[in-house]
């Protein structure tokens, strides 16, 4: 399988870096997994796995309120399951929460080439949450995804990245 945009592991890494990221909170599933090796080798990133989505989110609140920069990175599915965890940090604590959502089966969905609801759904239920977003495709670049980090860290916003697989 191709990396699902223009983001590599080394180059995702290097990225993070040049953004301050202290922490990736994830559940490493589908395209976001090929980041794994880059990800677990990267001296100066915290890398930390979580069970389940709510439990990223979560730990990634309390990095923010100790001070730290985190990321969380998840598939759309897990995503669907952190929905009270979502609106409890972004919504009532107001933390400027930045996730990578993988939606698996974007592409395949777009050409009616599978049954996977996940594509249809993930992006009304980011409107829904009220949650700046954007779209992430096979262009996209671990430096567009460094400029989108820094935007909403800068303006205190929350923000997710959905990435197209």
């Amino acid at each position: 399988m191709s990396a699902p945009t223009g983001i590599d592991g080394p180059s995702l890494v290097a990225a993070l870096k040049d953004c301050g990221i202290t922490h990736v909170i994830w559940i490493p599933d589908s395209h976001l997994g090929k980041w794994d090796a880059d990800l677990s080798n990267a001296p100066s990133i915290d890398l930390v796995r979580a069970c389940r989505e709510g439990e990223a989110i979560g730990i990634a609140a309390g990095l923010i309120l100790g001070g730290k920069k985190p990321i969380v990175l998840m598939q759309c599915t897990g995503f669907f399951e952190a929905g009270d965890a979502l609106r409890n940090v972004v919504h009532d604590l107001h933390l400027p929460l930045f996730l990578v959502v993988g939606v698996r089966s974007y592409y395949d969905y777009q050409c009616r080439r599978t049954q996977d609801t996940c594509p249809r759904f993930t992006e009304p239920i980011v409107r829904a949450w009220e949650i700046p977003y954007e779209v992430f495709e096979r262009d996209r670049t671990a430096d567009d995804l460094a400029a989108s980090y820094r935007q909403s860290q800068a303006s205190n916003q929350p923000k997710i990245i959905l990435l197209a697989e």
